[in-house]
């Protein structure tokens, strides 16, 4: 599945509003934003890219990609910045947003943006056809594990499996 040509100007615009300090997405059409991560959220990322742990993939090798903060361009014309993206291979794209649809997200909720983050993030990421979303609340250590088919709410530290055959612990 394919995603339409970011406009250019557009993904200039997001680009700029980064070296201001904002995060902005479009999910439907609907501008989102966020300063940019504080250290809490930022040590979250880091200790969780750090425990990815990959299992043996028949079909793929063994492996997978795991990416921070790239823009995605997702096949109706949104663009989101996971704080990591876990791919089944390495996307083609260098120096634009990222076309393929991730196995995996794992959002790290910051404090005042915890509807972003928890409500409008993950029925987003499920109906654009991510298998696996983690949502993390480094405030309160709630987990969130969210598929298609399920939601299970967990208390930090936890280990989850992915379907992507990896893990992680959260």
């Amino acid at each position: 599945m394919s995603s339409p040509v970011v406009d250019k100007a557009l993904f200039q615009q997001l680009l700029q509003a980064d070296e201001l300090g904002i995060r902005l997405e479009i999910v439907g059409g609907l501008p989102l934003w966020e300063a940019s991560p504080v250290l809490r959220h930022q040590e979250a990322i880091d200790r969780i890219r750090a425990s990815l742990r990959p299992a043996s993939r028949p079909d793929n090798g063994d492996g997978y990609v795991h990416l921070t903060n790239v823009y995605i361009g997702f096949p109706e014309g949104s663009l989101k910045r996971p704080d990591i993206s876990i791919f089944s291979r390495e996307p083609d794209e260098e120096d634009k947003a990222i076309t393929l649809v991730p196995e995996a997200v794992i959002e790290i909720v910051s404090k005042g943006y915890e509807a972003k983050d928890l409500e409008i993030g993950p029925r987003f990421y499920l109906s654009q056809g991510v298998k696996d979303v983690v949502v993390f609340d480094p405030h309160t250590l709630l987990v969130l594990h969210l598929t298609p088919t399920s939601t299970e709410r967990l208390v930090s530290p936890v280990k989850i499996k992915l379907a992507c055959g990896c893990a992680c612990k959260v």
